[in-house]
């Protein structure tokens, strides 16, 4: 239905020929700059695709989110008007940098709408935030790294200090390049634990950190980080300590800047195809309905109540590499 809609809507354009009069997304929302930062992004990536192996991919990528529809709509906490992104069409291309961003959002957005019930059903859980480490490795070595990994999670479930404590989790796998080239691959894990975890059945740092080196079979002392997830605000902060440590565990795969390197965006390309960077078990196992992504998803739109129609379109402009509105001529009668 919004390619439809796109489609009857749009009429003559007329963009100018200079940079004169040129009315930009972030004109009419400040908060929408992300688009243009994460466009931009990919219009590099789509770049270090074209001419290699992965050419196809530079192909779906140009295509990707080059108009952007959106609604004026009142905001529910603030009483203001913004715009409500309406209509888009996304490549789905796991290193695009707007879909990479669109998608972290979307999981973020599904576990907060969960949430409520989860501590409901669960009233007395308490959060942990985990991060677990291996040593760098050359990124040609990073899929079978990736895949021991896994299997070392799977045994470190099996711990009387996991199963005992953990009642549900969500896991993801972040990889980020080294000064040096290397390639750093790591968990983020959001462990939702018992209360008894905090008195008799407590974990100290150390007891994780051996093991992790036991189940994922090191001859070294990996890094590892254990935090707990404060159930209150801090002074002057404007967002839930839980929030956060959703946000930090459900973002990039990949840090953006980190796919600008050619050589390394094709190995990386190569070496984590159809794995799979996010998994969930326990009380949380369905909350974020692991399916193929769509259009609608990836615009976050509300699964409650009828969306409205996109009122006003800006495209992206390669050369200025932003958001313009779009300008409609009437035609001459």
């Amino acid at each position: 239905m919004l390619r439809a809609d796109f489609a009857a809507t749009a009429a003559i354009v007329q963009v100018p020929a200079g940079n004169e009069g040129l009315r930009y997304l972030t004109d009419y929302s400040p908060k929408d700059a992300p688009w243009d930062i994460h466009r931009a992004q990919a219009q590099q990536v789509e770049g270090l695709y074209q001419g290699t192996v992965f050419d196809s991919l530079a192909g779906r990528i140009r295509g990707c989110s080059g108009y952007l529809g959106f609604a004026w709509e009142v905001d529910q906490e603030t009483g203001e008007m913004r715009l409500k992104l309406r209509a888009a069409e996304f490549c789905r291309v796991r290193h695009c940098p707007v879909c990479q961003w669109r998608r972290s959002l979307m999981w973020q957005a599904r576990f907060l709408k969960a949430l409520p019930a989860i501590e409901q059903a669960y009233p007395t859980a308490r959060w942990l935030f985990l991060t677990l480490t291996v040593r760098n490795m050359p990124i040609t070595e990073l899929r079978a790294s990736i895949q021991e990994m896994n299997k070392a999670w799977n045994r470190l479930r099996l711990r009387r200090e996991f199963a005992g404590n953990v009642q549900g989790w969500i896991r993801t796998t972040e990889v980020t390049k080294g000064q040096d080239g290397l390639a750093h691959p790591h968990f983020h894990c959001l462990l939702m634990v018992r209360p008894s975890y905090f008195g008799k059945c407590y974990v100290k740092h150390e007891r994780w950190v051996e093991l992790w080196q036991e189940c994922a079979r090191l001859d070294y002392r990996p890094s590892v980080r254990i935090e707990t997830v404060k159930p209150k605000l801090k002074p002057g902060s404007t967002d839930s300590p839980l929030r956060a440590a959703i946000a930090e565990t459900l973002k990039y795969a990949v840090k953006p800047e980190d796919l600008l390197d050619r050589d390394w965006l094709i190995e990386l390309t190569r070496q984590v195809h159809k794995l799979r960077f996010i998994a969930s078990g326990g009380a949380l196992k369905d909350i974020l309905r692991e399916t193929e992504e769509s259009d609608e998803d990836l615009m976050l739109l509300d699964e409650d109540g009828e969306a409205s129609d996109p009122s006003i379109y800006f495209d992206w402009r390669r050369d200025v590499k932003r958001y313009i509105k779009r300008v409609e001529c009437r035609r001459p009668r």
